[in-house]
């Protein structure tokens, strides 16, 4: 049984607090004219539902970050923006599993990893290679694992819309169907990481 990642929000002396800049690393962002992004719609799977629930794709932004870009700084930025919230620092599970009850964001901050998304026994699966400055968005829905740690000390920032909260499905046979819970979920309204505009508004695929 897996334990959440440990949270990692600590806070030290205010005399010796450094708050990393937000507005550098909006400065820093690979431009939307010339982000490049990666979007998978997964079939769903016989433990997982993958995107055909809401439909919405598995959405990979390639560098959108500069790399080396610190997991400070990424928080600092994604708490600018105000979509999701930083919840933790870590790698990603090497089991397959989905959450049922919130959409989840993962910058990638240090490493490069290969990852299965969708499920090990699913045909439609993807298996992408990303990298620090990679930024994933995944519907709820989507089973995700750790294939390969390429470099070792892979590490990703995992955020959620505020106010949700994660739960770990891993699709057996005694889990009940969330596919009512997950139709439920309102989608993001502004991009995570681009705010008022940005690949996670655009209804194409």
């Amino acid at each position: 049984m897996f334990e959440r990642a440990t949270t990692i929000f600590t806070t030290p002396p205010l005399a010796t607090l450094q708050r990393p800049s937000f507005t550098s690393a909006m400065n820093s962002l690979t431009p939307l004219s010339s982000l490049r992004v990666s979007k998978h719609l997964i079939p769903a799977s016989s433990r997982a539902p993958n995107t055909s629930v809401q439909h919405k794709p598995v959405l990979i932004y390639h560098s959108a970050f500069p790399s080396p870009s610190s997991a400070a700084a990424i928080e600092a930025h994604l708490r600018h923006i105000g979509v999701v919230v930083p919840q933790w620092r870590f790698t990603m599970y090497d089991t397959s599993h989905y959450h049922s009850t919130t959409h989840e964001v993962l910058c990638v901050s240090h490493g490069r990893a290969r990852l299965c998304l969708g499920g090990e026994d699913n045909p439609g699966k993807v298996e992408p290679l990303v990298e620090a400055g990679d930024v994933l968005v995944l519907p709820a829905g989507v089973a995700h694992r750790l294939l390969q740690d390429l470099d070792g000390g892979f590490q990703m920032v995992g955020s959620y819309p505020t106010g949700k909260e994660w739960d770990m499905c891993y699709g057996g046979p005694e889990e009940e169907d969330k596919s009512e819970r997950i139709m439920a979920l309102s989608w993001f309204e502004k991009d995570p990481i681009y705010g008022n505009n940005g690949p996670v508004l655009d209804n194409t695929c």
